[in-house]
Parts: structure tokens; C-alpha cells; sequence
């Protein structure tokens, strides 16, 4: 499994999103999973990957949270959490979509 951190120099979410996907890696049994992070510093950076704001985390090319909302704008992402709109997933949603992805 190939995961990566999709993410702009702005973006004040993309650690903390490393931080938890590391957790829900752990929780899965992919703890020996590695996370890459990719800084998008163009346009044209963002429009080369399959890029939804940031922090975007994809797995195995594919967005683990797919909304249709590809991006070259150099922007932050906002997802829907139980408590409200956030910078970045919970470590729960995390979890799920690893689990839903079929990983």
C-alpha cells in the first residue's frame, strides 16, 4: 500500500493529518505502512495528482476520501467530521476509509 500526503506550504492541517493517519495505520495493521508527503508549491504541482485541497491523502494513487473536487488551486480541503466541518479527517474516518478502501 502506497500512501501519501498530498499538501501546500500554507496548509496548517497536513502534520497533524500525518499524526493520525500513522494511528489509524496502527489501529488497521499496517504499521509498517510508510507515509510520504508530497509539498505542491504550483498550480501545476496540483494538477499533475489527483488533488482536492490540502491536505489530500491518497492511497495507491486514488483519494481515500473521493468527492469529485479535484483542484489546482493551491487551497486548503475542508472535510465533513462528526463534530462539524475540518482541516483534516478524524482518526476514526481515518480507520474506516483504510478499512473501506479494501487495504
Amino acid at each position: 500500500m502506497n500512501i501519501e500526503v498530498l499538501h501546500i506550504e500554507d496548509c496548517p492541517s497536513w502534520g497533524e493529518t500525518g499524526n493520525r493517519l500513522r494511528e489509524a495505520l496502527d489501529a488497521t495493521g499496517f504499521g509498517e505502512t510508510t507515509i510520504a508527503y508530497r509539498l505542491l508549491r504550483t498550480s501545476e504541482d496540483a494538477a499533475r495528482v489527483p488533488f482536492a485541497g490540502s491536505p489530500t491523502i491518497t492511497v495507491d494513487g486514488q483519494d481515500l476520501f473521493p468527492s469529485g473536487g479535484r483542484t489546482a488551486d493551491l487551497a486548503c480541503r475542508v472535510y465533513m467530521t462528526p463534530t462539524g466541518l475540518a482541516g483534516l479527517p478524524t482518526t476514526e474516518q481515518l480507520i474506516e476509509a483504510i478499512a473501506a478502501n479494501g487495504h
